[in-house]
């Protein structure tokens, strides 16, 4: 085979990456905001979608699912909005739980609802959340792990994605990230920290390249287990 004949055949991982409208008095979404950003400049070697979720319980992840079933990525990376949280943080686990303080963009606001009837409590992230971590920190970009997603929107679609990777895409790992508010939006209320929609942007491509460039070894040791398939999985019981 010559050298022409070989680099025909070169493929690029192809990655999906999820933003949520506007919500609430945000006038926009600090997450999509970085999501498009990166659009404009992507990773290097990697074939990037970028793909804005409705802010809507139930119909985000029939889009999430419908824009897997398009793209038949290797990454999904979910994104969205931490207006509280002062640094970009990678969700470890999803719990299986709705309950909304404020409604969605479609006036529903489901309180102690479980996510999928019939799921499990919970599943972790399969994105080697703790790599990611350190390599953002080494970036210079405040970083750190979060053990919880909230009970609205952002926890919705990562259980979503977590369920739609256990049940009908085993071999797509995926994982959800919050973004801080933008300096505008912060400037807009008392107190809350901030981070330049520049630089979140160059926070999601640390995110995907290490992903991408992690070992299975590394991202099962990430969950706090030694061994198995990289996905998301649950805590159930064993009998």
């Amino acid at each position: 085979m010559n050298s022409l004949s070989s680099l025909s055949e070169v493929t690029v991982p192809r990655v999906l990456l999820t933003g949520v409208e506007p919500f609430g008095r945000n006038y926009v979404n600090s997450a999509w905001e970085a999501c498009r950003l990166l659009a404009e400049s992507p990773p290097e070697d990697t074939q990037l979608e970028v793909v804005l979720l409705p802010c809507a319980f139930g119909d985000s992840i029939e889009e999430l699912r419908k824009q897997i079933l398009r793209v038949e990525p290797e990454l999904v990376i979910s994104t969205g909005q931490g207006g509280s949280r002062p640094d970009i943080t990678i969700e470890r686990v999803a719990i299986n739980l709705n309950d909304a303080e404020g409604a969605d963009n479609n006036g529903n606001q489901p309180i102690d609802e479980p996510i999928v009837a019939d799921g499990p409590a919970a599943y972790f992230s399969s994105i080697p959340v703790k790599a990611c971590t350190e390599a953002l920190l080494k970036a210079g970009i405040p970083a750190s792990v979060s053990h919880t997603a909230g009970t609205f929107l952002c926890n919705h679609i990562a259980f979503g994605l977590a369920h739609l990777i256990a049940t009908e895409f085993p071999d797509i790992r995926g994982g959800f990230v919050h973004i801080p508010f933008t300096p505008a939006q912060a400037a807009d209320r008392q107190r809350r920290p901030s981070m330049a929609s520049t630089t979140a942007a160059d926070a999601l491509r640390v995110v995907i390249v290490t992903a991408l460039s992690t070992s299975e070894d590394h991202s099962a040791e990430s969950r706090g287990t030694r061994s198995g398939p990289v996905r998301w999985f649950s805590r159930r019981s064993r009998k």
